[in-house]
C-alpha cells in the first residue's frame, strides 16, 4: 500500500504507541490522519483530526466511521491491560479485555471495511502481541484476549481480501510507553516500532515482527509446548 496521501484512522491515539503511528505516518506522508481517543482533547499532534471513539461502544464506532468516509487505512491500536491473571484474577477482567481487544478490534474493522472497499481497498494494521503466542500466568487475560484477536485477524485476512485490503498484524513484545512501564526487560521504542511496521504495509507484509522476541516465539511455536515453555523443563521463560 502506498502511504504518501493516504487517509489513515488510528486508535488509541493520544498516548504512546498510537501517538507515534500518528507522527510517523504523517512522515510518510498521508494527507490526513484521524486521531481516535475516548476523550479527544488529549490528543497531542497538532495536524492531527481529532475523533472520539470509544472501541468498546457500538454506536461510538459507527458515528467514527461515518466521520471518517475518507480512509484508506485502520490502524487498530487501541489497548488496555487488566493484568488478569490465570488464577486469582475475576471473570469480569477477562471480559474487559476481551471487549476491548477482540471485540472491539471486530467491531472497528467491520466498521471500516465497507469504507475501504469504498476507496479502493487500502489495509487494516492490528497491533498484536508476542503474547498472541506465548502466555504468562500473571498476564493470562491480556495473553488469552491477544491470541483471540490475532484469529480475528487471520479471518479479517482472508475475508478482506476479495476486496483488495490488506490486513497487517503488529507482532512485539514491552514497548516503552505507560502500558508496558511495569514490565520486566528491555523494552523496544515505539517510534521505531511504528515506523517498522509502516514499513511492513508499504511493503504489502502480512505480518511485522518488530522485535528479537517475538520473532523467537514464532520460531519455539513448531516445537510444541516444552519449547515454547521453557519453564516447563526448568527453564526461563521465552518472554
Amino acid at each position: 500500500m502506498k502511504l504518501e496521501g493516504s487517509v489513515a484512522f488510528v486508535t488509541g491515539a493520544n498516548r504512546g504507541l498510537g501517538e507515534q503511528f500518528v507522527q510517523a505516518l504523517f512522515e510518510a506522508g498521508a494527507a490526513k490522519v484521524y486521531a481516535g481517543a475516548r476523550d479527544p482533547s488529549k490528543v497531542t499532534v497538532p495536524e492531527a483530526v481529532p475523533v472520539a471513539v470509544d472501541i468498546t461502544d457500538h454506536e461510538s464506532v459507527e458515528a467514527a466511521s461515518r466521520q471518517a468516509q475518507d480512509v484508506t487505512l485502520l490502524i487498530n491500536n487501541a489497548g488496555s491491560t487488566t493484568r488478569a491473571g490465570i488464577l486469582t484474577a475475576d471473570l469480569e477482567s477477562f471480559r474487559t479485555e476481551f471487549e476491548t481487544h477482540v471485540l472491539g478490534t471486530l467491531a472497528m474493522s467491520r466498521a471500516f471495511a465497507p469504507v475501504l472497499g469504498r476507496n479502493g481497498g487500502g489495509a487494516v494494521v492490528n497491533v498484536l502481541s508476542v503474547l498472541s503466542w506465548v502466555s504468562l500466568p500473571v498476564s493470562a487475560g491480556y495473553a488469552a484476549a491477544k491470541a483471540a484477536e490475532w484469529s480475528v485477524t487471520n479471518a479479517l485476512r482472508v475475508a478482506l481480501a476479495e476486496q483488495g485490503t490488506q490486513v497487517t498484524a503488529l507482532h512485539v513484545s514491552y514497548l516503552a510507553t505507560d502500558m508496558g512501564a511495569n514490565a520486566p526487560g528491555p523494552k523496544s521504542d515505539p517510534g521505531e516500532v511504528a515506523r517498522a511496521t509502516l514499513d511492513g504495509v508499504a511493503a504489502g507484509h502480512h505480518e511485522v515482527l518488530a522485535d528479537d522476541v517475538s520473532r523467537q516465539v514464532q520460531a519455539a511455536l513448531r516445537g510444541g509446548p516444552a519449547e515454547l515453555y521453557p519453564e516447563l523443563r526448568g527453564g526461563r521463560s521465552l518472554v
